[in-house]
């Protein structure tokens, strides 16, 4: 019998069994199809060896007129300018209170001895310290507590930052690594703060608190609680009194920055919390900015930054003024025009977009303007416009072409998208398309279909004027007409996606290999972990496992670029990194080179319809290993026969081949550049095939291997 080529379809296919999709692919990880032939992705590398606080749900890269390259970064913590590798906190500052007298530190003695090993300790007086996560000094040793109820101290972390655990004996004096600030402001928790003018207290010098800080555990009765550094390793500084407080004074002035959002999306968080399907209109209550999933939108004006988090206001940030300078409230700008109701800037959003062509800012999902009577309530479904190229002016008057309008088809407005001719508007049911109309009417609404979804407002993306994006059950496009996007993995994807994390869900373009991408959370994960990539050149659809939070392909960088989560501090907050993706063969996001691990694997084969068994006995690859940069590049290739569909993979009929492999499980044979032909010696009505990498260095791209088999019997 002739040799037989594996001539498969190119795409991955989970739509229906592994034997219906014969000639086809089933499975695969950090591969793509090119050409209609699969090979191994690209390589990626950290940008550099600093890092941000938070995770990143929001990339945005743009030039100055200096010719400054910029991106900009969103975590749910914080917002950085990234440029020439450093994360530089542009973070704005919400309020500033100044106070007399107000921070004081802990000190308590313990009431029981401890050991060396012990993971509960009991404390005389807690006045001053967190009733949850805290520090405690005895001694030289540092004890990290996660829980404080009735004076018990338990969940200890024993010998923190270093230090070492030792036994300690009734009425030993114990301090708090933490310093209290009496400021019954409602300080949101978790939220980053400045302090200045304090004079050292305890033997804390000055300088040590008069810095950024991470409010911990804000209480009813007013007050929180930070570290007295912000690496938390110095509490050896603190000098006991013989006092229970150490109190502190000077005339402290605290900024503090925009309340940190949610890292994933817990339920019950009202407006922007995401996903809305678990509410609806006029039941989900509006909370604050700080208790939902952080979304960040960003565009630019000219030169400069205009950003908000959803559930916030609108931020402005001057390029001509430097990277040591925070971004600041639109509305606080000395150019905002006044009413004689006072100024109308929007005071909270859902998100921005600022048009290119018409010099607009545009929020979707605001307050609404209304000269006689300022309201703050937010309205999810109106579109308000500052006048045109004037971003500070936001009262309507005859003079200028500021305005709203409300859209009547949804709920809440998820997302907006800049497209070459229109901007399209998504409401949790509809999609609009907004085209500039001039004066008097400004901006036109017009419903392109109604009775769609959008998983996330991150979840849409627009390439080569076409617009893609995810659904709740689908995939869509936009060039002209709304339509469904067909896809071979629907099946899989959507019974294998956390609905509930939806709104991580981010799509993302890699137009040097015409992909679009989405990056969401498997159904037992709640952090991005996995991703789908359709190729709209060969339309062909396939996935993988890749932790990667937010991303953006830019002509102005050298490649795409996405962000991890790669560790968490000692306060459990995410560090995060830039990656640069498809540089080199291997995981370089950290100091040395990691291998990627690839895999292809074919359906089922057989010979005819699968009513003789088949006898391989030998097989030719056909792989090239071209931009690999080992000097000796190796896939493996696998062949695994079976008797019937439902039966699972076998071995090989002897465990060593003329080849001199073992074959354990399933046959495996080890495939370098110049193999010609490897022996094997498998039985079984039908098979499947596999290729895959797991070396340094390693590039491929598979061709058209063929096996030599012939009929072997009925049974």
């Amino acid at each position: 019998m002739p040799l037989q080529k594996l001539q498969l379809r190119p795409g991955l296919n989970r739509e229906g069994t592994d034997y219906s999709n014969e000639g086809g692919y089933y499975d695969g990880d950090k591969i793509r199809f090119r050409s209609g032939f699969p090979e191994k992705i690209g390589g990626w590398i950290r940008l550099s060896t600093n890092y941000f606080l938070g995770v990143c749900r929001s990339l945005w890269n743009w030039t100055t007129l200096n010719n400054n390259n910029y991106v900009g970064v969103g975590t749910n913590l914080k917002y950085y300018i990234e440029w020439s590798g450093v994360y530089n906190d542009i973070t704005p500052i919400s309020y500033t209170n100044t106070f007399s007298n107000v921070i004081s530190t802990g000190y308590t003695t313990l009431v029981a001895n401890i050991t060396a090993n012990s993971s509960t300790m009991q404390l005389a007086n807690v006045t001053y310290f967190p009733t949850n996560s805290g520090l405690v000094k005895i001694g030289t040793e540092q004890i990290f507590y996660s829980t404080l109820v009735s004076n018990v101290a338990s969940g200890l972390y024993r010998g923190f930052n270093n230090t070492t655990a030792a036994s300690h004996t009734a009425g030993d004096s114990a301090a708090s690594g933490y310093i209290y600030i009496n400021d019954n402001s409602n300080a949101i928790n978790n939220q980053y703060v400045i302090l200045a003018n304090a004079t050292s207290i305890g033997g804390i010098a000055n300088t040590t608190i008069n810095q950024e800080h991470q409010a911990n555990k804000y209480t009813s009765t007013g007050g929180f609680y930070i570290l007295n550094t912000t690496s938390g390793d110095n509490v050896s500084t603190v000098t006991y009194a013989n006092a229970s407080v150490i109190n502190g004074g000077g005339n402290v002035t605290i900024q503090y920055e925009v309340p940190p959002g949610l890292a994933i999306y817990t339920k019950g968080n009202g407006w922007g919390a995401a996903p809305w399907g678990f509410y609806g209109w006029g039941n989900a209550a509006p909370v604050s900015v700080g208790e939902q999933l952080r979304l960040w939108t960003n565009d630019n004006y000219g030169q400069d930054l205009v950003f908000a988090p959803r559930g916030g206001a609108i931020y402005y940030w001057t390029a001509n003024t430097g990277l040591s300078v925070r971004g600041q409230y639109l509305s606080d700008l000395a150019n905002v025009a006044v009413s004689s109701s006072g100024q109308w800037v929007p005071k909270v959003v859902s998100e921005i977009v600022a048009s290119d062509i018409q010099r607009f800012i545009i929020a979707y999902g605001a307050n609404s303007y209304d000269p006689t009577s300022p309201t703050t309530v937010f309205d999810p479904m109106l579109v308000r416009w500052s006048d045109q190229e004037n971003p500070y002016q936001w009262v309507p008057d005859i003079t200028n072409q500021s305005g709203e309008f409300r859209l009547s088809h949804g709920s809440y407005i998820v997302t907006s998208i800049n497209t070459r001719q229109e901007i399209l508007v998504f409401t949790d049911s509809t999609l609009y398309s907004q085209q500039y109309l001039g004066p008097p009417y400004i901006w036109g609404f017009q419903v392109l279909m109604d009775n769609i979804s959008i998983m996330s407002p991150n979840g849409v993306i627009t390439i080569n004027n076409v617009t893609y994006w995810m659904g709740a059950d689908k995939f869509y496009m936009y060039s002209g007409r709304v339509e469904t996007l067909p896809c071979s993995l629907r099946q899989y994807i959507f019974n294998d996606i956390n609905k509930d994390q939806s709104w991580q869900v981010y799509a993302g373009a890699n137009e040097g290999f015409n992909e679009v991408w989405w990056l969401y959370c498997s159904k037992n994960s709640n952090l991005v972990d996995r991703y789908i990539i359709y190729n709209y050149l060969d339309r062909v659809w396939y996935y993988g496992t890749l932790l990667r939070t937010s991303w953006l392909d830019s002509s102005l960088r050298q490649s795409p670029m996405a962000t991890d989560v790669f560790s968490y501090d000692f306060l459990g907050n995410p560090e995060g990194r830039i990656i640069y993706q498809e540089i080199g063969n291997d995981d370089v996001s950290g100091s040395t080179a990691v291998p990627i691990v690839s895999y292809v694997q074919s359906s089922d084969f057989d010979i005819g319809d699968g009513h003789n068994f088949g006898y391989v006995w030998r097989m030719l690859p056909d792989v090239n290993f071209n931009n690999s940069s080992s000097n000796n590049p190796y896939v493996t290739m696998y062949l695994a026969p079976r008797q019937n569909s439902g039966t699972p993979y076998q071995t090989a009929d002897l465990t060593t081949v003329a080849s001199s492999q073992d074959f354990t499980v399933i046959p495996e044979y080890t495939i370098q550049q110049f193999t010609g032909q490897v022996y094997t010696r498998l039985r079984g009505r039908q098979m499947a095939f596999k290729i895959a990498s797991d070396g340094l260095g390693v590039a491929w791209q598979l061709g058209t291997p063929r096996i030599d088999i012939r009929p072997d019997g009925r049974r």
